[in-house]
């Protein structure tokens, strides 16, 4: 991969280097011993595909008059899209701080504290060399578009809310990194296919050719990335393996246990990961408030914790000594939700129950700039009617005992989940 001489810089500060020791995948690592890959590579390949993708559209659409400072600022954003993750990535922000800080979980947690990461990052560039934007054509307009493509501007929004970054005409350009609209985005282009190889999960989408068929055409007043209509089952191929990477990998029953273990054993060292600290020392749930605090935060605070000393960790040593010695809950057993009062896991294929093809365009080979959602009789008559499925887990909890005992025990609990399962849901 050929960078801009911007985005090395960019790589070479502290703020992205961190990525080198956050695990993609979190847990599942722990479960595939392949899932080694971490948010760094994961970020170069963002950036490469998002130069791709917008240098597609300039290259064959002229009109669109897309500049050399737009390209720069896209492929900023795929480079700095996920600086903001925690330690094992989707777990910090998805398990630990919505526990520690007594909140619902929130989509774009990440994404917030990419945006203040990049701030630190435009900072320290800037103590360095004042005039480094300056250099390579950009301005604090484009550090506000740069933000705005991090976070993810709805593209659905009315033009009084158009985002600062760009005029109502490019808007296009905010589907490329963290596409709002339909999902259809760089990001999962790169996760989808580095995922699959390192998971050994087949890939069957082909997000090259995707690329190959990109256009910008008008739909509804708004210009959006739209697709060749022949393509749109190479695009449900897309959300099919979203849901296959969920199913088999990221929401593997071991991995989600080994993951909760994880931010209980974070929350219950919240306050005293440092022996011997003084009271006003940062929490670990604080260390969101600032980019240098949360510079430091990687999954190494795993190893921090398991060779603490520490009395005060020792809860939280023992839950990890647990993860290591593979002394974990046993399944009991797995159902399909068919009601909607109790859930556990969300599967689905990108947009919860509703099906995220009927929220992508495509133009045909008549008529290029003119671009539709795609009609029922042109996809398959083997798509699925429901796109989502809640799953009910259940785990039992105690390891100690003999393994004799913990036969007993653990047929006890299947016979129990059983009943309640006829009882709740009516399955057999």
């Amino acid at each position: 991969m050929e960078l801009h001489p911007l985005l090395v810089k960019i790589t070479d500060t502290p703020q992205f280097q961190r990525l080198r020791h956050i695990k993609q995948l979190g847990g599942t690592y722990l479960v595939y011993p392949g899932a080694s890959h971490n948010r760094f590579e994961h970020s170069l390949g963002v950036a490469y595909l998002a130069g791709c993708l917008v240098k597609a559209l300039c290259d064959n659409q002229l009109e669109l008059k897309i500049t050399d400072e737009d390209i720069l600022c896209v492929q900023i954003a795929g480079l700095c899209h996920d600086l903001g993750h925690g330690p094992f990535s989707h777990v910090f922000d998805g398990l630990v701080i919505p526990e520690v800080k007594k909140i619902k979980q929130s989509k774009g947690k990440h994404e917030q504290m990419s945006v203040l990461m990049f701030d630190d990052i435009v900072k320290s560039l800037k103590a360095e060399n004042e005039d480094v934007l300056k250099e390579h054509g950009l301005d604090d307009k484009d550090v506000i578009f740069i933000k705005e493509l991090i976070e993810g501007a709805k593209t659905s929004e009315v033009q009084s809310d158009t985002p600062a970054g760009r005029d109502e005409d490019k808007s296009f350009l905010y589907e490329i990194v963290a596409n709002k609209q339909n999902g259809i985005d760089v990001d999962k282009w790169d996760y989808f296919a580095r995922d699959c190889h390192h998971l050994g999960i087949r890939n069957s989408f082909d997000h090259q050719r995707l690329l190959k068929f990109a256009r910008v055409c008008e739909v509804n007043g708004r210009n959006h990335i739209c697709f060749r209509d022949k393509e749109a089952d190479n695009v449900y191929d897309m959300f099919r393996t979203r849901y296959t990477l969920h199913r088999q990998a990221y929401q593997h029953k071991i991995c989600n246990i080994i993951e909760d273990m994880f931010a209980e054993a974070l929350v219950r060292a919240d306050r005293d990961l440092h022996e011997g600290k003084p009271e006003d020392m940062l929490k670990i749930s604080e260390a969101i408030k600032t980019a240098e605090d949360y510079s430091k935060l990687t999954d190494e605070i795993f190893e921090q914790i398991l060779s603490s000393t520490s009395d005060k960790l020792k809860e939280s040593r023992d839950i990890l000594n647990k993860i290591i010695r593979r002394k974990l809950p046993k399944f009991v057993g797995e159902k399909l939700k068919k009601t909607h009062w109790f859930s556990v896991v969300d599967l689905d294929h990108g947009m919860k129950d509703k099906n995220p093809i009927e929220n992508v365009y495509f133009y045909s080979k008549r008529k290029p700039n003119e671009a539709s959602v795609i009609k029922d009789h042109q996809l398959s008559s083997f798509l699925p009617k429901r796109f989502n499925e809640e799953l009910v887990r259940v785990y039992y909890k105690n390891t100690d005992g003999n393994k004799e005992e913990q036969m007993k025990k653990m047929e006890e609990a299947e016979k129990c989940f059983q009943i309640w399962c006829d009882s709740n849901f009516g399955l057999q």
